[in-house]
């Protein structure tokens, strides 16, 4: 079941085109990867699921019917451009967030505290927001965005600012909460990250749907039926050759005579990285 349908939305303002008659389906209690380059038009479909701005053309559905305000209390939206209220204390700007969202203030306080245990960072309650470093304010930032525990999550290049340990704090609590049953959007330009987290992605182009589709099922589809064989030679060098499927009967019977060992041999899955790249460049 889609928790998101988008049905030919187009997004213009003037005479540019932010959207052009894009339609997909965000399947609930996956974490979906919506790619493209800068100005692509992301940005622009994830404010109009966030009723922050309205399509020129087409709709968008929540759980089967058009998205209300209402519906928007349901989901959690970390944008890409940041923002804290710098002299407030941490603990209540993080309260003031999550009783935005509907959030009783015990019910806030309690679900706060567990996130800031969990983050280690209980001890920056009464700290105020000036005095964190760039990468603590993301954390908190992270936590208001989840802490409701919204169904639909958007998160907008939610590993910008961390360092390598934090970012996989980040990884890992995303994936807690997608088998906690909450769908996940995540924007990013970390193709490493898309290959890890991400059940289906889409890739916008110049305001058009490029692709849409299961990952592993789209990072196949654009393999080129390569074949790497590891083998051990008679130096006992390990060693890759790269050969396409028709030929690899042959090319193990020739090491095989060459006295050889075969370690492995597995399909080549392109990564995520080139399949953008080429995907982007062909458009361009």
């Amino acid at each position: 079941m889609a928790i998101i349908e988008v049905k030919d939305v187009s997004k213009r303002f003037g005479e540019k085109v932010a959207l052009d008659h894009v339609s997909l389906e965000i399947p609930e209690g996956k974490i979906f990867g919506l790619l493209g380059p800068n100005g692509a038009g992301k940005s622009t479909l994830i404010r109009i699921i966030n009723r922050i701005t309205i399509a020129s053309e087409g709709q968008i559905l929540f759980q089967g019917h058009p998205i209300t305000e209402e519906d928007v209390s349901h989901i959690g939206y970390l944008p890409e451009e940041r923002g804290l209220y710098r002299k407030m204390k941490v603990g209540e700007q993080a309260m003031y967030l999550a009783q935005l969202k509907g959030m009783s203030s015990r019910d806030a306080a309690v679900e706060l505290k567990k996130w800031f245990v969990r983050f280690e960072i209980q001890d920056w309650w009464n700290k105020k927001v000036e005095e964190l470093s760039k990468g603590m304010a993301q954390k908190i930032q992270f936590i208001t965005t989840v802490v409701h525990k919204p169904s639909l999550m958007i998160l907008d290049e939610p590993f910008s600012g961390f360092d390598p340990v934090n970012a996989e704090l980040i990884r890992k609590e995303i994936l807690r909460l997608k088998e906690e049953g909450a769908t996940i959007i995540l924007s990013t330009h970390n193709m490493e990250s898309v290959e890890a987290l991400c059940d289906n992605i889409a890739l916008i182009n110049k305001a058009k749907l490029v692709v849409t589709g299961g990952t592993e099922e789209i990072r196949r589809q654009h393999g080129q039926d390569n074949v790497e064989i590891e083998y051990t030679d008679a130096t006992l060098d390990r060693k890759q050759l790269v050969v396409a499927r028709p030929e690899v009967n042959a090319c193990l019977t020739q090491l095989i005579q060459q006295g050889v060992t075969i370690n492995s041999f597995k399909e080549v899955i392109p990564r995520m990285n080139d399949i953008f790249i080429k995907l982007v460049t062909e458009e361009a």
